[in-house]
């Protein structure tokens, strides 16, 4: 069964490049959206400059899509501490437009949000009904996205997920330690911040299944993969399997240090793991654990 057609905003993201990839085959046509109305192969796509949410309405009633996945979002945590109302605006109000929008036309929103929605005092997974205590300005938008979008009265899934990562594009952590692999003997990593590295692929995956199901009920719901490590450790097995892969001549030391030794402008969760069984009882999901996540993710 065809999806039709399918928005995914924020197409030259890490998540938007695997939701493309993954929902080329299951869909008519799947339409993108970047802020300069080009992807990163060159090619063309629609313009879409989230903190002008005055042009998500109009955009959506020329398209009609029969579905929209918001995978855009102002993503740096640090630099989100000194510019507030940009974050706010593309994390918080653009999503409250682009559920009202999809409300107004009958069209199913799938939106993506974040664990540092919760404050990392959490001694288990964190529920989807858990108390939400953002440390920082970036959690705080995020937060008040979700519950724009709640308020919208639109058909929507918000997922929360964590250590989100690919392997071929994008700014995160596996191709930061790749790259500083390469380059130094020893590495200093943060050592008690626990969570799930989560790879992009893998939510591409899962709202492929979500989308041919359809949305069962609307809320929030957790999607990551399971087991959980800190950043230590990622780095770890990044290195690992870089060296197996013939990726790096050796792994560098890495050495485990406090969160307090590499202070950041942005205060993070020590404990964000999520518990995701709702979504996966829902959805019929099976999530692998990080590690098998990775794997597949450097195979790619």
């Amino acid at each position: 069964m065809s999806l039709g057609r399918v928005l995914v905003v924020g197409g030259d993201g890490q998540l938007g490049v695997e939701l493309r990839r993954r929902l080329a085959s299951d869909s008519d046509e799947v339409l993108a959206t970047t802020r300069s109305g080009r992807l990163a192969d060159g090619g063309a796509c629609e313009a879409l400059d989230l903190a002008e949410a005055e042009a998500i309405a109009p955009l959506l009633q020329r398209l009609r899509p029969d579905h929209v996945v918001n995978a855009a979002a102002y993503t740096a945590v640090d630099r989100a501490e000194s510019e507030p109302e940009l974050a706010q605006a593309i994390n918080a109000v653009a999503p409250g437009r682009l559920a009202q929008a999809c409300a107004a036309l009958g069209i199913g929103l799938i939106h993506f949000s974040t664990d540092y929605v919760f404050d990392g005092r959490g001694q288990r997974p964190y529920r989807e009904d858990d108390a939400t205590a953002p440390l920082n300005v970036y959690g705080r938008s995020k937060l008040d996205g979700e519950r724009a979008v709640a308020a919208s009265g639109a058909r929507h899934l918000v997922l929360r997920t964590a250590w989100v990562y690919a392997a071929n594009h994008g700014h995160n952590f596996l191709r930061t330690m790749l790259r500083l692999g390469g380059e130094r003997e020893e590495l200093r990593v943060v050592a008690d911040q626990r969570g799930s590295p989560t790879p992009a692929w893998l939510l591409a995956e899962a709202v492929a299944r979500i989308l041919e199901r359809g949305i069962a009920e609307s809320g929030v719901r957790h999607l990551a993969a399971a087991g959980e490590t800190t950043w230590h450790g990622f780095a770890e097995a990044i290195f690992a399997e870089a060296v197996a892969r013939g990726l790096l001549a050796r792994a560098p030391r890495v050495l485990p240090i406090a969160a307090a030794e590499y202070p950041t402008p942005a205060q993070r969760p020590a404990y964000s793991v999520l518990d995701t069984r709702r979504l996966r009882e829902e959805y019929g999901l099976a999530l692998p654990d990080w590690r098998d996540g990775l794997r597949v993710a450097m195979e790619r």
